[in-house]
């Protein structure tokens, strides 16, 4: 297995668990009631959230919704669509 291959290997669930993630995570925010310290809820919020705080610096919450997860939907699937979709960069160097 080439490195190109390997990278590809790992990446790809690697994204989708994160697109998984933060899709989730715009799930909760419908329900403000859940705490997101308790199980099984910090398995989400635990690895999202660093990712979120930064962002929300950047882009304060509009009309009381918090866009950031959406945005860093767009993000992850843009990044794996670059790297690893039909005409991806990992993928043509295969």
């Amino acid at each position: 297995m080439s490195g190109v291959n390997l990278t590809a290997w790992i990446l790809n669930p690697l994204l989708g668990l994160m697109i998984f993630l933060f899709i989730f995570r715009i799930v909760l925010t419908w329900y403000p009631q859940v705490n997101l310290n308790h199980l099984p809820f910090n398995l989400v919020a635990w690895p999202t959230e660093p990712f979120l705080i930064p962002l929300r610096k950047l882009i304060p919450p509009i009309g009381g919704v918090d866009i950031t997860p959406i945005i860093w939907v767009g993000i992850f699937s843009l990044l794996r669509e670059i790297l690893l979709g039909q005409q991806g960069l990992l993928t043509l160097l295969t």
